[in-house]
């Protein structure tokens, strides 16, 4: 006998599992499109702020203090002479750097206790399907979902350093416009309270990624160590390298039906991509789930007689996440666009901003308290 889905979500990604154990807390029987793994060691670590640990702890996927650093400090220098500092008001921190081949590995153990999740190597006909196959989903692109997409000149180039000094759980990050363009680094703390290692994430032009990539490791961290001005310290690189363009993207169209009736929504990276330089897009993907697990929750209340794929409903969680990402989406773009400007009067000014705005205790920890949630 064919299985048979109320929701078929295609791709395995946090998202893609995150979704899936959300609603199989509502008893519905969900199939999960597993997609192939990628045989390199993944490199990637997150920032996730406290809404993304409330909705991972909520499904017991959390990771251990190891491998979900609180960040204590984050000191951001622009280009000359201006910084911002930012001190968690708590001891929790200010957000989590989290390992994501750890957090892959949680969410997936949780998937096999689950047994209204299905892991299926195909999509299959259900009432509603979730597209959250990435930035270049194969299912968006078959619907025909109008995207605007908005190409940085950079490259993300991410990978993993040990420090010769224990990182104190502090993130840094540095604006700097070279004479080739602008680069973004980041570094993000890894291995716990007492850690001395770092995540990666540099956003170069393309010409100069290729030309980082191509170094070997004594050069690669010696060039990393300048642009960080050696506040962490000598480097020893401990993971590969990997790189892949940075862009904005959203859609147009967040949902709507198949030829047959049945409904679709789009979610993660297949609806939206920001910058990585606020650490945001993991959030966004995970508010995504959030959102679409609370709409569908409404169907044990006063929307029971609604199906999972009603129009209302879908709608409903399109006009949220629409205006939930808005406001990272106009920063993080805003940002990019302000530090990439070449002029000297801008630079002048960007850094006078910084500095102004680091002044401005009560401005600074509203934005700080957004950014937490």
């Amino acid at each position: 006998m064919a299985q048979t889905f109320d929701i078929c979500i295609r791709g395995d990604g946090i998202v893609g599992r995150t979704l899936a154990l959300l609603l199989a807390r509502q008893h519905l029987q969900v199939g999960l499109v597993t997609q192939a793994n990628n045989p390199k060691a993944d490199v990637r670590a997150y920032s996730l702020n406290s809404a993304s640990r409330d909705a991972l702890s909520s499904v017991r996927c959390w990771p251990d203090a190891l491998h979900a650093t609180p960040v204590m400090d984050m000191q951001v220098w622009g280009d000359e002479g201006g910084s911002v500092h930012f001190e968690s008001p708590t001891p929790d921190g200010l957000t989590w750097i989290v390992d994501v081949p750890v957090l892959e590995a949680q969410l997936g153990e949780a998937l096999r206790y689950q047994h209204n999740i299905t892991l299926i190597d195909a999509p299959h006909a259900a009432q509603l399907t979730v597209v959250c196959e990435g930035r270049n989903s194969q299912t968006r692109h078959g619907l025909q979902v109008e995207t605007e997409v908005l190409p940085y000149q950079q490259t993300a180039v991410a990978t993993r350093i040990r420090a010769s000094t224990p990182h104190g759980q502090k993130a840094m990050q540095w604006f700097a416009h070279q004479s080739h363009g602008l680069e973004i680094l980041a570094l993000l703390p890894l291995g716990g309270a007492k850690g001395d290692s770092y995540g990666v994430v540099w956003s170069l032009p393309p010409v100069r990624a290729q030309e980082v990539l191509a170094l070997d490791s004594e050069n690669f961290t010696s060039i990393l160590h300048d642009a960080s001005h050696g506040a962490a310290g000598n480097f020893a690189l401990i993971g590969e390298r990997a790189s892949w363009p940075l862009q904005l993207a959203h859609v147009k169209q967040w949902a709507g039906t198949f030829a047959d009736g049945h409904a679709w929504v789009l979610a993660g990276d297949a609806a939206h991509s920001i910058h990585p330089l606020a650490g945001l897009g993991l959030n966004l993907g995970i508010a995504d789930a959030v959102e679409l697990a609370h709409v569908l929750q409404a169907r044990q209340g006063s929307d029971y007689w609604r199906s999972v794929g009603d129009r209302h409903l879908m709608r409903r969680y399109e006009r949220a996440r629409k205006a939930g990402i808005l406001p990272a989406w106009a920063a993080c773009d805003g940002l990019q666009r302000l530090f990439d400007h070449p002029n000297t009067s801008v630079q002048a000014l960007r850094n006078w901003g910084m500095n102004s705005f680091d002044a401005l205790a009560p401005v600074k920890h509203w934005t700080m308290q957004q950014a937490m949630r």
